[in-house]
Parts: structure tokens; C-alpha cells; sequence
């Protein structure tokens, strides 16, 4: 059997793509944190505010496929809430060209870039919304995390904050939605529960949840909402702490971190 590392060398020598694919690794794994850059990692210039967060985003949605879905349209709606640089809107695209996507981001860094990437690779029928998913339409200080973390719950004093505009998601769950992804940095029991009624109309329903050290856990409150909505859930763990009972992680103020995915059956 050949050795990986001898696999890796002569790969890296007869195949161009994977060389390019390599090199273009290599440059963000040695970009310094919330350092702004560019990468070809998809085959095509895209910007970005960090590259560690850029990185975790792109296993996830483009390795690991996490957002893939099965449509019976060829132009389903999708409401992509923390868009973020872009990558969940082009993987939608990616997937269903005709796709129909609102996507929300109230990072101003962020919606920068993702604006720039949309705008590049000449992505249409996408509305970008420079605002926050929230319970009310209102405005709320939103704390800048510099990467893929920025919020409008649990602040902290030491991160650049800023007022933003916010929005019902309830407003746009009066159709048919054939994919709604809720990235949105803790605030998502708040507004799931603003719009449980209408999570009727969601077909596919994914639901990245947060757990605050300092704040009562809510995920049986979100698992409740959408199991009286209809739908099966499957959970899975991308950040948490291996030995809970001994010592749990903290990053960014959470000890934990969950992928939830509710299908209908």
C-alpha cells in the first residue's frame, strides 16, 4: 500500500486542480485570524472576512454538504437567515440554479462581502437584506464578532458593537418556503417562537442552535416548537465538549453548539 504522504506528493505533481486546491488550502491556513482575503478554494475568487471561520463554513456546506436537500421544483424558495459571506447562498445556487433565495446579514463586514461574492459570480434572483432576523421590526445593538459569530444576544463588552435594523421572519413564511436555514448566533428560540404558527409552510428546516453558559438551555423549547409544527428532527453536534461531566468548552460564550435539521416525514 502507497504511504498517504507519498499519495499527497505525486498528486501534488500530476494533477493541476488538486495542486491549485492544496495551494489555495495552504494560504488560509496561514492567514492570520479576521484578517480580509480572497480564496479560489471553490474554483473561483470569492472575499472574506476570516479564514479560520471561512474554512469551518466550507467543510460544512461544500464538504460535508449539510444544507443538501431533495426538491420537487426546479426553482425552490429558499430564506437563507446569517448569510454571512455568501457560501450558503452559493451552495443553494449550486444546487438549484433557479433557485429563489432572501438572504439575511446585518454584519456590515459581512454583507460586504456578501455582496461583492453574490455580485461576482453574477448570482441572480437573490435579495440581500442588510438586516437582522429578529421577533419584532426593530433596532438592537449588534456586536461584531469579526468572523462568523456577530449577534444580537448575549454581547460581549470586548467586540465592536453597532445598531442594526431588524426584521419579522413571520413576513415571509406566508408562502411556501422549501428551505429555511436559521444561522442567526442564539437569537433563533426568539424567533422560532414568533412564527411557530407558520413553520406549516416549511418544508425543510435547518436550525443551527446555541448554549450560552450564562443563560437557562432552550432547546427543548425549539424541539418542541418543531415537532407541533410536523416535522422530524435529526441532531447533530459540530461543536461541543467531549467530556461534558469533567470539562466543557466555552467559545464565544457557548459550552455548547448543535445542527438541527427538521424534515417533514
Amino acid at each position: 500500500m502507497i504511504p498517504s504522504r507519498i499519495k499527497h506528493w505525486s498528486k501534488l505533481i500530476i494533477q493541476p486542480k488538486y495542486k491549485r486546491y492544496h495551494d489555495a488550502l495552504m494560504k488560509l491556513k496561514n492567514t492570520p485570524r479576521y484578517t480580509p482575503t480572497s480564496t479560489t478554494l471553490l474554483g473561483y475568487e470569492i472575499e472574506l472576512v476570516d479564514s479560520a471561520s471561512f474554512l469551518f463554513m466550507y467543510r460544512e456546506i461544500f464538504e460535508q454538504k449539510i444544507y443538501k436537500f431533495k426538491s420537487k421544483k426546479s426553482d425552490p424558495f429558499i430564506i437563507d437567515c446569517g448569510a454571512n459571506i455568501g457560501l450558503s447562498s452559493i451552495y443553494f445556487k449550486k444546487l438549484y440554479p433557479n433557485s429563489k433565495l432572501v438572504s439575511f446579514e446585518p454584519d456590515l463586514e459581512a454583507f460586504k462581502k456578501l455582496e461583492v461574492n453574490i455580485n461576482k459570480l453574477k448570482l441572480s434572483e437573490i435579495q440581500l437584506i442588510k438586516k437582522a432576523v429578529w421577533n419584532s421590526e426593530t433596532t438592537l445593538e449588534f456586536m461584531s464578532e469579526g468572523a462568523d459569530g456577530g449577534r444580537v444576544v448575549q454581547l460581549e463588552d470586548n467586540r465592536r458593537r453597532y445598531q442594526v435594523s431588524t426584521v419579522r421572519l413571520r413576513d415571509y413564511l406566508n408562502q411556501t418556503v422549501d428551505f429555511l436555514k436559521l444561522d442567526i448566533e442564539g437569537a433563533e428560540t426568539e424567533v422560532l417562537q414568533d412564527c411557530q404558527d407558520l413553520l406549516i409552510n416549511v418544508d425543510h428546516l435547518f436550525v443551527e442552535y446555541h448554549s450560552f453558559i450564562n443563560q437557562a438551555q432552550t432547546l427543548h423549547i425549539i424541539v418542541n416548537i418543531l415537532s407541533e409544527a410536523g416535522f422530524r428532527i435529526h441532531i447533530h453536534p459540530p461543536i461541543t465538549s467531549p467530556q461534558p461531566f469533567y470539562h466543557r468548552n466555552v467559545h464565544l460564550g457557548m459550552d455548547m453548539q448543535l445542527n438541527i435539521f427538521a424534515f417533514r416525514k
